[in-house]
């Protein structure tokens, strides 16, 4: 056997000086010889930038959470309006998170409307797994923002309930205070009224009027505290609630993105039994011409056979 001669450098040498004939010089070449190894990067799309931008915002938001967690939670390293400052600051980074995830969603719907034509029938079917891709970004992004959020309300809810417990035994000492001074107040009244039995009835009737105002003063106040307490109970567990609603969207979340893979099975498993559909119609249309073929063959044979006998 012949050996096998290599013929690289005789086909570089080839397409350099075709190359130099056609005006390249050596520097050009160079160039060109360098892009083939080192290739340049590719250009991200418009999509591909907004995704990474509202990762890097939710990234920043959990540095940021992180960085002022514990001013958040304890309440001698901070005071209240520093602490609202705070959850002001991650509530607009939220928002803004989530507008962004929103304008993806929107392109996303764009794109798959555009990709469908006249009877709403899809037309590019490599368009189709692009648009499942930025499905699945933007279902990550929402898990990644929910986690921050879930993280956050369980810091709120810590916040509401040492604020609650603080201020419930000092609504306590007030409410024994006020009745200790009121019953202190009716017996000295009563101890004033025995010697002085001898002034005039307008001052106890003045006296009376105003320890009856002041009982229902106090009545109104009490009712007003156990108003006030009931309802930081009700918003401590609102924020419960509303914690235990995020956990079971997340759930939801898994669950609507183990449909959405099932939905792009079901396609994929419906187009290849469309295409083995028509490849045994295509058999069917071709056994029944090979039977015609063989039968009319095989009448001819028994014609011809016939006549030459």
């Amino acid at each position: 056997m012949s050996k096998v001669r290599d013929r690289i450098e005789d086909f570089k040498d080839a397409v350099r000086h075709s190359a130099i004939s056609m005006g390249y010089n050596e520097s050009k070449l160079a160039a060109i010889m360098a892009k083939f190894i080192i290739h340049a990067p590719r250009q991200r799309s418009p999509f591909t930038r907004a995704a990474l931008k509202t990762l890097e915002s939710i990234g920043t938001l959990e540095q940021f959470m992180l960085k002022h967690r514990k001013d958040y939670v304890d309440l001698h390293r901070t005071t209240e309006q520093e602490r609202d400052s705070i959850e002001h600051e991650v509530s607009t980074f939220i928002k803004a998170c989530q507008e962004q995830i929103d304008v993806l969603k929107n392109s996303i719907n764009d794109d798959e409307a555009n990709s469908k034509g006249w009877l709403g029938i899809r037309t590019d079917y490599s368009n189709a797994d692009t648009i499942a891709h930025k499905h699945g970004v933007v279902l990550i992004l929402s898990e990644r923002l929910h986690s921050v959020t879930s993280r956050f309300d369980q810091l709120r809810a810590i916040r509401f309930q040492d604020s609650v417990n603080k201020a419930t035994p000092r609504r306590k000492l007030k409410r024994i205070k006020t009745t200790e001074s009121a019953d202190t107040s009716n017996s000295n009244n009563l101890e004033l009224r025995e010697p002085n039995e001898f002034q005039p009835e307008p001052l106890t009737v003045q006296q009376q009027l105003l320890d009856d105002e002041t009982r229902a003063l106090q009545v109104e106040l009490t009712g007003l505290l156990d108003a006030v307490q009931e309802t930081e109970t009700k918003m401590v567990e609102m924020s419960a609630l509303n914690h235990l609603m995020s956990t079971h969207v997340l759930q939801q979340a898994h669950q609507i993105e183990q449909l959405y893979d099932q939905a792009v099975e079901a396609t994929t498993n419906v187009e290849l039994g469309n295409k083995e559909i028509s490849k045994a119609i295509q058999r069917n249309s071709s056994s029944r011409t090979f039977l015609l073929l063989f039968l009319f063959v095989l009448t001819f044979s028994i014609l011809f056979l016939d006549w030459y006998s």
